[in-house]
């Protein structure tokens, strides 16, 4: 993982993360938590996943995980992903769509391609990203949310859309129901359109999906792949470098220290170890209807 500082005004630092094959040529690219910036606010997580072709026949597989301590947000820009919980959730999530699973004391899931898809083949593109939970909240009872594309806020302003997927931001309120301060949003600009970070929330940084941005009224671009941190309190105007498509997160930051081990968040170390101990016993609740799981990792 490449992480630098910025010469540009308002950004703190700029995360290149590497290319990670999870295998059958699905791979993921994980921006955090990285050894320069272990969160932005409570996200402690962000991956891309893909871009993956898959062939007829073919498909993801993520056989049953257990999480605690954590939300996860689906997010996909093309194909679809089959989610299965111990809550007995069992939900499709398509692009536009947000999968909203909140672990607090233990839950596990699977993710899988449905058969109907993998007959046919198709792409897979989308984003994964993990929310540590504040410390008062950690060990809630876990839940499970999905929100059409159609619930979910947008604004739209001279070639820039922002659907608000979580938090707030730009005067509007997701549905998601989230337990601290935070925003995460999709925007979408057209070459040449604009937008402004603004100093609503306390860490705030943009993904670039695709295309690039450079800070206007300043030299240098950042481009697909790289994570944009920004400062404290900066305000700065983006402008799009071509058709763009930006992932904008942040919030308030924890007061406490988060410890993370594989698919566990906790602000006590002790309950990771407890979580693992748990795991390897078996003693979290299974997955209707799914035989398979994933060994806890030495």
């Amino acid at each position: 993982m490449t992480v630098h500082s910025s010469a540009i005004e308002g950004v703190d630092l700029v995360i290149l993360p590497p290319v990670r094959d999870l295998g059958d040529g699905f791979q993921v690219r994980r921006a955090l938590p990285s050894a320069q910036r272990r969160m932005v606010g409570p996200f402690i997580f962000f991956d891309q996943m893909g871009e993956a072709v898959f062939r007829s026949g073919e498909g993801l597989d993520v056989r049953p995980h257990p999480h605690i301590g954590l939300s996860t947000l689906t997010y996909l820009i093309e194909g679809e992903i089959l989610h299965r919980d111990s809550l007995g959730s069992l939900q499709a999530i398509r692009p536009g769509e947000v999968n909203w699973m909140t672990a607090g004391s233990g839950i596990v899931h699977s993710e899988r391609t449905s058969a109907e898809n993998r007959a046919k083949g198709g792409k897979l593109f989308g984003l994964q990203t993990w929310i540590a939970l504040p410390r008062e909240a950690e060990e809630i009872d876990p839940a499970f949310a999905h929100h059409k594309a159609q619930a979910l806020p947008v604004t739209e302003d001279a070639g820039t859309r922002l659907t608000l997927l979580a938090g707030s931001g730009d005067g509007m309120v997701s549905p998601l129901k989230t337990h601290s301060d935070m925003v995460y949003a999709d925007i979408v600009m057209q070459h040449g359109a604009r937008y402004r970070v603004k100093a609503e929330h306390v860490e705030r940084a943009v993904y670039v999906v695709s295309g690039a941005i450079e800070v206007e009224g300043q030299t240098g671009a950042f481009a697909a792949g790289q994570l944009v941190v920004f400062k404290p309190d900066a305000e700065v105007v983006l402008r799009a470098g071509g058709a763009t498509r930006l992932m904008l997160l942040g919030g308030e930051p924890l007061p406490e220290k988060r410890h993370i081990f594989w698919n566990f968040v906790s602000s006590s170390a002790d309950r990771i170890e407890q979580a693992k101990e748990d795991w390897k016993s078996q003693r979290f609740a299974a997955v209707p209807k799914e035989h398979e799981f994933i060994p806890l990792p030495a």
